[in-house]
């Protein structure tokens, strides 16, 4: 009778056998996919709230600057009260605070940034004005520094304790230290002005001399970026070569190293096709903070340099005060800064499949 009773329960399983055994195989991966989206979702949330605090902090921050920009606007002209009150009228800054408020977050949704008090233009024309400006130099300094960090950083790491890995460390930590604008005028000093035997070979600023154009228009503004990419270059590039190495040297004992070593693999392939790739997690994290800081720019060096970008426009907004401006430029700013850390949160699960469970 117990055989009976097994053999039924055997055939009366059977059927729902094959059924049972899709999802189970699939369950992990669907685990998975679901951990993930949870991840991303939780990610965006994040985002959007800081964007929001941005939003807000952007509105109430810089009313903190002294300066009345009425005035500004007047040129320094003697103005009656009335006229006084009809610039403020125009410019909403007549209202109480809670409605500019409203109207200011109302219209920043919708991709109306304001109207700059001293242009007299829409903020986005301004910003689309002066952004292909600040790409070029803050994105050219970007690849320059990015790729020299890492490169010297793996060096460094694999040959750490050497004498390369300690003029590389300390050249790169001496030069982080720097204030970018004392750097950028130390090199106008020496290399537009000139000093003793080394003539003037850069012209002191701005992005060109006027009057060129074609392919003599193009080395005449690379001539002008010579100066601000390598003052962004030199600070910038030891941050990403010390992250660099700090992450590699913590691959360095790892037991898939040593196998790799004892199948016969040389060093260089070693580090290139095993070492690098699995610590590169923390060195991506830097890479997308200052993709971020590609459309945010460095506004101490553009106004060094009187580079037409979004930093010099910051900082002329900020003598006015012109405040749509100003709001627009830091709104943008903070903007990059986040999507840029945003997007490195959606892609760690993809290099590392740890992250996100």
């Amino acid at each position: 009778m117990a055989t009976d009773s097994t053999s039924a329960l055997v055939e009366s399983a059977e059927p729902d056998g094959p059924a049972q055994a899709g999802p189970s195989a699939r369950g992990p991966r669907a685990r998975a996919t679901t951990a993930y989206l949870r991840y991303v979702a939780g990610k965006l949330a994040g985002a959007a709230v800081s964007l929001l605090a941005v939003l807000v902090t952007s509105f109430f921050l810089f009313r903190l600057i002294p300066g009345d920009p009425v005035k500004y606007m007047t040129g320094g002209r003697q103005v009656s009260a009335e006229q006084l009150a009809s610039y403020r009228r125009e410019f909403g800054l007549d209202l109480p605070m809670w409605q500019q408020f409203t109207e200011y977050c109302g219209k920043a949704l919708t991709g109306d940034l304001g109207t700059s008090y001293q242009f007299r233009a829409p903020v986005i024309d301004k910003i689309t004005e002066a952004l292909p400006n600040t790409l070029l130099l803050t994105g050219t300094a970007f690849v320059l520094y990015t790729a020299l960090g890492i490169f010297l950083g793996t060096r460094s790491a694999w040959r750490s304790g050497k004498l390369g890995d300690r003029v590389n460390t300390g050249l790169a930590l001496t030069l982080y230290s720097l204030p970018k604008f004392w750097l950028g005028l130390l090199l106008i000093i020496v290399f537009s002005v000139g000093m003793g035997p080394i003539p003037g070979l850069f012209p002191t600023g701005g992005m060109e001399s006027g009057g060129e154009t074609g392919f003599a228009y193009v080395l005449d503004v690379a001539h002008h970026l010579v100066l601000p990419v390598i003052t962004l270059v030199a600070v910038e590039y030891g941050q990403t070569l010390l992250v660099t190495r700090s992450a590699l040297l913590d691959e360095m004992g790892s037991d898939y190293l040593t196998t790799a070593r004892a199948k016969g693999l040389r060093d260089d392939l070693v580090r290139r096709r095993h070492a690098v790739p699995n610590a590169m997690l923390p060195t991506v994290t830097l890479i997308f903070v200052n993709l971020g800081g590609v459309v945010a720019g460095t506004i101490l060096v553009e106004t060094v340099f009187s580079w037409p970008g979004l930093g010099g426009l910051f900082y002329q907004a900020l003598s006015v005060p012109d405040l749509p401006l100003v709001q627009g430029l830091f709104f943008v700013f903070a903007a990059a800064v986040i999507v840029m850390n945003t997007l490195a949160d959606l892609i760690y699960p993809l290099l590392d499949p740890r992250v996100g469970r």
